[in-house]
């Protein structure tokens, strides 16, 4: 915009031409305002964020005046890698393993969607009894499944150290046996029977296989080393079988 005069009152004349001495003057200032502006123009071009938002939030970051959304619990991948479902009770175990630890057992079990239990019982030539009972947290009832198993298993091992109406001949934690175990022998009270009890987690599933069978008075822990190995056993066939679930 030029530059507003206040009006006055005059003869009119001619405008004068600039004066020679003025020229280069006016001339210098509007070079040095071209120059200024087509630098601005090229700092402006090579601006690393030229072309972007400058105002607009990185990847990652929340929105100006816009909440991050809230965490949701996880899992490591390791654990992420769950069982989804459990197979049929009694087929967990293989017929050869059954008639090895209870020849001529007869079955019994029962089962939902998330617990199941297998039973065999034989009494002759001389009582002997497997019990197989497998607890799924299912992922698609918690988004955690497998720190629900890791509380299940806590829960196990602290009612295994107060049990009543059992005698405990010896309790220990157990390596090699699913993501964790414990290996439980002990004798029930006012009965001529032992128990050998392995408890193992495997990722999102709690497996507990209990052996029993008759041992005769004072001969109860003479009969720990057979009726965990037969536990165990058994609990490790679960395990191979819950794996291609």
């Amino acid at each position: 915009m030029g530059l507003q005069r206040e009006p006055f009152h005059r003869v009119y004349s001619a405008p004068e031409p600039p004066s020679p001495s003025r020229r280069p003057r006016l001339l210098v200032l509007l070079v040095a305002l071209v120059a200024f502006g087509g630098a601005a123009v090229a700092v402006f071009l090579l601006m690393p964020e030229h072309g972007r938002d400058a105002a607009a939030p990185r990847s990652g970051s929340p929105s100006p005046g816009r909440s991050a959304e809230p965490s949701r619990p996880s899992e490591s991948p390791m654990q992420e890698q769950t069982v989804g479902s459990l197979p049929k009770p009694c087929a967990m175990v293989p017929d050869k393993t059954v008639r090895r630890t209870i020849p001529k057992a007869r079955e019994d079990e029962s089962s939902n969607s998330t617990f199941t239990t297998c039973t065999y019982t034989a009494q002759e030539p001389r009582f002997r009894w497997l019990r197989v009972e497998v607890n799924l947290h299912a992922p698609a009832k918690s988004p955690t499944p497998v720190r629900d198993a890791e509380t299940d298993y806590r829960a196990s091992w602290a009612q295994a150290h107060d049990a009543p109406l059992v005698r405990t001949i010896s309790l220990r934690p157990q390596r090699g046996i699913g993501d964790e175990a414990f290996r439980w022998f002990k004798s029930d009270d006012g009965q001529p029977t032992v128990v050998g009890e392995v408890t193992t987690r495997y990722r999102n599933v709690l497996v507990t296989v209990s052996y029993s069978e008759q041992a005769a008075k004072g001969r109860a822990a003479a009969r720990e080393g057979a009726c965990l190995g037969a536990a165990e056993g058994v609990a490790r066939e679960v395990l191979a079988t819950l794996a291609h679930f």
